[in-house]
C-alpha cells in the first residue's frame, strides 16, 4: 500500500493556482484519493475548497484551454467540469445532518475538518492538498490509510450518528466491503444492525443504485450475506430474505435456497453474466417459499415455482424501481424457462422438445443455457459432472436443430389474418385454435415452417372442423 500521490497532470496545478487566487484552501478528496492508494483506475475527482466551490470551478474553467463549460447545480452547491482526462466536481467544504424523518440533509458551510468528519468511511476521508505550502501532502485525520491496509470499513465518527444522519451509508458500507473485499469493522457492523430501520426513509431509487453496485461486484454473494446478517435485506428485499432456511420433516430436508441462489449468482458472474443475467440468477427460485409443499413419499416439492416466480418479476422490478422494459422481460423469460434445459437433461432429448425451447427462448437461449449451467450446484461432484456432460449433449442438440430449422425468434408463416381470410372468419377463439394447431405441428416436426406446406396443413385442419375455404392462397 503506497501513500497516494497526485498524478503528474498540470490540471492539478491549474486548480491550485485558481484556488490560491481566490484565497480558498483546496483539496482533492474522497474516492479518487482512496483509489490512488489502492492502485485502482479512477477518472472522477472531487475537489473540496474552504470557500465557494462553484466560483472555484468557474475560475478553473477560465484557465483551461478551450474554456470548457462548467455545469452548476445550485441546489447542491456543486459544479461539474469535464476535461479530456478526468471529470472534476467542485464543492465547498460543508457539514450536513438529517432530521429523523427526512431523506434530505440540511447543509451549511464548514471547515475541512467538518467536511472530513461527515464522510461515510475513513477510507473515503483522505485528502491531498492543493495548497502551495504543502502541495500534494496527504491529510488523514481518521486513519484511513491504516484501514485501507487492514482492509476495513469503518466510520470516522460514532457509527450510530453516521448511519442515523444518512441511512444510505449502511448500504454503501456493504457495497464497499463487497467491491473491495474488505471486512466491516465490528462496531460499524453492529451499528448497521441497530439502525437498519432508518433505511425506510431513503428513496428506493438510491437503495437500488447501491444494490446494483453490489450485484455488479466480482463476488456479490458476500454483499448479500452482509445485507442478510445486518437485517437490511429483510427490509429492502424481503422476498429474497425469505429464501433463507431449511425445513426438515423426518429424513426429508430441502436445500437452503438462499445460499443456493447466492452460489448460482456467483457462478453466473464467473461465466461473465451481465447485470440482468445476474438478476435472473437472483430471481430464478424466488417463488420457492410460496410453492413449498411436503409430500410424504418424495419429500419437499416446489412445483410451479418457475411460473409463479416469472409472474412476480414485473412486481419486483416495480417495487425496486428497476427498468420495466426489455431487461425485465428478459429476466422474466429466463425465470420462467430455467428448468426446461435441466428437464431435457433428465430425459431423451427429442427434436420436438428442443424446437419448443428454441422457439420460447429465442435470442436469449445462450443466456438461458448459461443460467442453467450456473444452477447446477450439487456438492456431489460425480452427479454434478454427469449433469454437465448431459448438458453438453443438450447444447449440441440445440445447435443441430437450430442449424436445420432456424427457430430462434421464428414467426409462424400462417398468421391469424391468413386464417380469417381463408375461412371467412372474424377474430375468435377458433382462429386462435387453428393458429396454435399449425404452430404445434411445426414444433413437433410434422410440417416445415414454409408457407405452402403449412397452408396445406391449415386446409386439412379446416376441413376436419367443417370449415369451407373462402379464398385459397397457394403462396404468400
Amino acid at each position: 500500500m503506497n501513500t497516494p500521490q497526485l498524478p503528474d497532470d498540470p490540471l492539478f496545478q491549474t486548480i491550485a493556482e485558481a484556488a490560491g487566487e481566490l484565497g480558498y484552501p483546496a483539496y482533492v478528496i474522497g474516492g479518487f484519493v482512496r483509489d490512488l492508494a489502492l492502485g485502482r483506475p479512477s477518472k472522477d475527482v472531487d475537489v473540496v475548497c474552504v470557500g465557494d466551490g462553484i466560483k472555484l470551478a468557474q475560475a478553473v474553467g477560465r484557465k483551461l484551454p478551450g474554456k470548457p463549460r462548467v455545469t452548476v447545480f445550485k441546489n447542491f452547491g456543486t459544479a461539474m467540469l469535464p476535461t479530456e482526462t478526468i471529470e472534476l466536481e467542485f464543492v465547498g467544504a460543508r457539514k450536513e445532518s438529517y432530521r429523523a424523518e427526512s431523506r434530505k440533509p440540511e447543509v451549511e458551510a464548514g471547515t475541512l475538518e467538518e467536511d472530513l468528519a461527515r464522510r461515510d468511511f475513513t477510507i473515503n476521508a483522505l485528502a491531498l492538498s492543493l495548497n502551495p505550502q504543502d502541495f500534494g501532502a496527504l491529510v488523514d485525520r481518521y486513519d484511513g490509510m491504516r484501514d485501507l491496509q487492514q482492509k476495513t470499513i469503518r466510520t470516522p465518527l460514532d457509527p450510530d450518528i453516521t448511519f442515523s444522519d444518512d441511512p444510505l451509508r449502511m448500504m454503501r458500507a456493504v457495497r464497499f466491503a463487497t467491491q473491495l473485499d474488505f471486512d466491516i469493522e465490528p462496531d460499524t457492523f453492529d451499528a448497521i444492525a441497530r439502525n437498519k430501520d432508518r433505511i425506510k426513509i431513503v428513496s428506493q431509487e438510491r437503495i437500488t443504485v447501491e444494490l446494483n453496485k453490489i450485484i455488479e461486484a466480482a463476488k456479490p454473494s458476500y454483499g448479500f450475506k452482509l445485507l442478510f446478517q445486518t437485517g437490511l435485506l429483510q427490509l429492502i428485499f424481503p422476498k429474497m430474505a425469505q429464501l433463507y432456511g431449511v425445513e426438515k420433516v423426518g429424513q426429508h430436508a430441502h436445500k437452503d435456497n438462499f445460499y443456493h441462489t447466492l452460489q448460482v449468482l456467483d457462478n453466473v458472474v464467473a461465466a461473465g453474466g451481465d447485470l440482468w443475467l445476474r438478476w435472473a440468477a437472483i430471481l430464478h427460485d424466488i417463488a420457492k417459499p410460496a410453492t413449498k409443499r411436503y409430500d410424504k413419499k418424495v419429500g419437499w416439492t416446489f412445483h410451479g415455482h418457475e411460473d409463479k416466480g416469472a409472474r412476480w418479476v414485473p412486481g419486483i422490478f416495480t417495487d425496486l424501481k428497476l427498468p420495466q422494459g426489455e431487461e425485465m422481460r428478459m429476466v422474466q423469460k429466463l425465470v420462467r424457462l430455467h428448468l426446461r434445459p435441466i428437464a431435457l437433461v433428465k430425459e431423451t432429448v427429442t427434436d420436438s422438445a428442443v424446437r419448443r425451447l428454441l422457439f420460447e427462448a429465442g435470442d436469449d437461449i445462450d443466456r438461458l443455457m448459461l443460467l442453467c449451467r450456473a444452477d447446477i450446484t450439487s456438492k456431489d461432484h460425480q452427479r454434478k459432472e454427469r449433469y454437465l456432460r448431459n448438458f453438453g449433449l443438450v447444447e449440441d442438440k440445440l445447435r443441430e436443430v437450430e442449424a436445420k430449422d432456424h427457430l430462434r425468434n421464428f414467426k409462424p408463416v400462417i398468421t391469424g389474418e391468413v386464417i380469417m381470410e381463408t375461412f371467412g372468419l372474424k377474430p375468435s377463439r377458433e382462429v386462435g385454435e387453428l393458429k396454435e394447431a399449425v404452430l404445434e405441428a411445426i414444433l413437433d416436426g410434422k410440417i416445415r415452417n414454409e408457407y405452402e406446406e403449412a397452408f396445406a396443413y391449415l386446409l386439412q385442419l379446416g376441413q376436419a372442423k367443417g370449415l369451407p375455404p373462402g379464398h385459397l392462397f397457394t403462396h404468400q
